[in-house]
């Protein structure tokens, strides 16, 4: 199983970016799909996350920013952001959990995000 993620890149503060990530390989479920973000010197942390039936959850620093949506069909993943900042700059993740109970999780390699003037 494979995540290809893209779509990162330099922005300047205010400005908007839209990730994107492909899942590839036998994989026949996805329960839940979702982005994760790493800055220098800092934990992983969730960005956002989508489950199968639709429930989505955002970390309260993106909430009103960051939309994220999944095709089912084409089992990808993306994240639209709107209002970056500096802070915003890290290695973006993209993540998938199989089922609820008991799944397998894979990641992506990640892609940089950097916001800067």
């Amino acid at each position: 199983v494979q995540l290809q993620a893209s779509g990162g890149g330099l922005v300047q503060p205010g400005g908007s970016l839209r990730l994107s990530c492909a899942v590839s390989g036998r994989i026949f479920r996805i329960y839940r799909m979702g982005w994760y973000r790493q800055a220098p010197g800092k934990q992983r942390e969730l960005v956002a996350t989508v489950t199968s039936d639709d429930i989505r959850n955002y970390a309260d620093f993106v909430k009103g920013r960051f939309t994220i949506s999944r095709d089912n069909a084409k089992k990808t993943v993306d994240l639209q952001m709107n209002s970056l900042n500096p802070e915003d700059t890290a290695v973006y993740y993209c993540n998938v959990l199989t089922s609820r109970f008991g799944g397998v999780e894979y990641w992506g390699k990640g892609t940089q995000v950097t916001v800067s003037s």
